[in-house]
């Protein structure tokens, strides 16, 4: 079973006048209250941060490429970022100006190659739509070897084409991540950090493929391989 760093979910939509949770992981951890988010378009909520980005040491710590240092400037400067994957190519727009720790964290790891020949190990296909990537070692488990606090979250609400961190709870982030492929309810618990703008076809012709239900009926590792090739970022 997926361990640490997943993304996990309640909604009335699952289980009414209960916590509903879609775990992947053997501990069962309890999700967010249940609560009514309705998808909606558009991600970029609240403000930059005005403190530096505090990344702890943490484990596990797999294919380390050390603890970034925040760089106030170089985390302003808009990017966006193509994963070429091995079933197309995703393009994303990263939200430098609501997320600045997590996008510097991703700039930091995708230049030093960390994504690199990694693959996604989680899709879902029913009540939340994503697909969840990040880790090195493809099982869920697996992080950079720091974390950091959740930011961009007042507001947040996770239509088609966001991209968010995924966690283990409130200020966990390392460098597992997810893409919405079609609307989802989500507790705003998550970070959006990325909007994809182009790709989307490439996303749904994955989730099209179905998954293997190794976690629970509609959760698990995706049918259709999808290895990131290479990821880069580039400035807009």
């Amino acid at each position: 079973m997926l361990r640490n760093r997943v993304l996990l979910i309640a909604t009335l939509s699952v289980i009414v006048g209960m916590t509903g949770v879609i775990p992947a992981d053997a501990s069962r951890q309890s999700g967010p209250p249940a609560g009514r988010l309705e998808a909606g378009h558009g991600v970029e909520h609240g403000a930059p941060r005005s403190t530096p980005c505090g990344f702890i040491p943490a484990v596990p710590a797999d294919r380390f490429k050390g603890v970034p240092v925040f760089d106030a400037v170089l985390a302003a400067r808009p990017y966006s970022a193509r994963l070429l994957t091995s079933q197309g190519e995703i393009d994303f727009s990263a939200l430098t100006g609501q997320a600045p720790c997590t996008t510097f964290s991703f700039r930091y790891l995708a230049e030093r190659g960390y994504f690199d020949l990694t693959h996604c190990h989680r899709l879902t296909t029913q009540r939340i739509y994503v697909l969840q990537c990040g880790d090195p070692t493809g099982t869920g488990s697996g992080g950079p070897g720091y974390s950091f606090s959740d930011e961009n979250l007042t507001g947040a609400t996770y239509p088609a084409g966001t991209v968010a961190m995924a966690n283990a709870g409130p200020d966990t982030n390392g460098s597992q991540f997810f893409i919405v492929w079609r609307d989802t309810k989500l507790s705003p618990a998550y970070t959006p950090f990325g909007r994809v703008t182009a790709g989307m076809g490439v996303l749904r012709a994955i989730a099209a493929g179905g998954e293997d239900d190794q976690n629970a009926s509609g959760d698990g590792f995706p049918t259709l391989p999808v290895e990131f090739l290479h990821v880069s970022v580039s400035p807009r």
